[in-house]
C-alpha cells in the first residue's frame, strides 16, 4: 500500500451496533419523519396557527438530531469521511488521554500507603481459592484458564529447587521464634476455655479401654509375683480382680466428675507447665533443643 493510499484511509474507529435493533436506522427514520413534517406542511402555514408550532418543533428535532450526530461521530471518525477540524478526537489523541487517565489513576488511587492499608483487609489466596473452587455463573471458562495455567506455571518450577526454598524458609522462622512462650499462651487460652476437657475425657475413655484389652494380663502378673501359698488359696486373684476393679472404677469416676481431685491435678500440672513455658528460661531452652 503507497503513501498516498494511507493518508486516503478514514481515521477514526467503528462505532458497535448493539445486537437487535439498529438505533442508526431508528434515528435515521425518525430524522426522515421530521424532515417530511417540516418540508410537507411549509404550504399549509397559513392554514391554522397550530401548524407553525409542529413545523418548529420538527425543524429543532432535525437541529438536535444532526447536532448529536455529528458530535457523537467527530469523537471517534471524521464526518462521512471528512478531513474537518477538530473531529476524530479520540483516535488523534488517544496516547494523551491514556497518559492523563494513567496520571490521575496513579496520583489519586495507586498510593502506596492507600493500596497498603487496603490489602491489609484483602484475603487474596483465599479469594482465588474460592473462587478456582466455586466460580459465578458464567466464569468456567475464565476458571478453566487460571486452573490450567497455574498448573502449568506449578509444573514448569523446579520441584525439588522450589520443595528445598521452602523448607529452608520454614526452618530458618522456626529457628528465629522463641516456642516456649507461644505454647504457654495457646496452652494458658486453652485451660481458660475449657478446650482441655475434651482430651482429658478421651485420655480416660482410652485408659478403660487399654484397662478392659488387658485385665487378663494383671491377673497373670499378680499370680505370677504372688507366693505359693497365695496362689494355694486363690487369693492372687481376689487382689487382681480388686486392683482391676478400683482402676475402673476411678476412671469412671474421673469420666464423670468434671472436679474429680485426679483430674484437678492433672489441670494444675498443665498451668504450670503453661506458666513455664511463657517464663522459665530453663524450659524455654528445653523446647529450642526439642526443636
Amino acid at each position: 500500500m503507497n503513501e498516498s493510499a494511507k493518508a486516503a484511509r478514514p481515521v477514526g474507529v467503528s462505532i458497535p451496533v448493539r445486537q437487535g435493533i439498529d438505533v442508526r436506522l431508528v434515528a435515521t427514520g425518525l430524522l426522515i419523519v421530521m424532515a417530511i413534517v417540516f418540508f410537507g406542511l411549509k404550504p399549509w402555514d397559513d392554514v391554522h396557527p397550530a401548524i407553525g408550532f409542529v413545523r418548529a418543533f420538527a425543524e429543532a428535532a432535525m437541529v438536535g438530531g444532526l447536532a448529536d450526530w455529528f458530535a457523537v461521530t467527530a469523537l471517534f471518525r471524521h464526518p462521512m469521511g471528512l478531513p474537518i477540524p477538530h473531529t476524530a478526537i479520540v483516535p488523534r489523541n488517544k496516547e494523551r488521554i491514556g497518559n492523563a487517565l494513567a496520571a490521575f489513576l496513579l496520583k489519586n488511587f495507586l498510593i502506596p500507603r492507600l493500596i497498603a492499608r487496603r490489602m491489609r483487609h484483602v484475603d487474596v489466596a483465599g479469594a482465588v481459592g474460592r473462587f478456582l473452587a466455586e466460580p459465578a455463573e458464567g466464569g468456567g471458562r475464565l476458571k478453566r484458564g487460571a486452573s490450567r495455567m497455574i498448573a502449568e506455571a506449578l509444573g514448569a518450577l523446579d520441584q525439588d529447587r522450589l520443595g528445598g526454598m521452602v523448607k529452608t524458609a520454614i526452618a530458618d522462622r522456626l529457628r528465629e521464634l522463641n516456642l516456649g512462650p507461644l505454647l504457654g499462651q495457646a496452652l494458658t487460652a486453652a485451660l481458660a476455655e475449657g478446650r482441655h476437657q475434651p482430651l482429658l475425657d478421651g485420655m480416660v475413655k482410652w485408659g478403660s479401654k487399654t484397662l478392659d484389652l488387658n485385665a487378663q494380663l494383671i491377673h497373670q502378673m499378680v499370680h505370677d509375683n504372688s507366693g505359693s501359698i497365695v496362689r494355694l488359696t486363690g487369693l492372687d486373684e481376689t487382689i487382681s480382680n480388686r486392683i482391676v476393679a478400683g482402676l475402673q472404677k476411678l476412671l469412671a469416676d474421673m469420666a464423670e466428675q468434671s472436679d474429680h481431685p485426679l483430674r484437678l491435678r492433672v489441670e494444675e500440672s498443665l498451668e504450670r507447665l503453661a506458666y513455664d513455658l511463657q517464663h522459665d528460661k530453663e524450659r524455654q531452652a528445653q523446647v529450642a533443643r526439642v526443636r
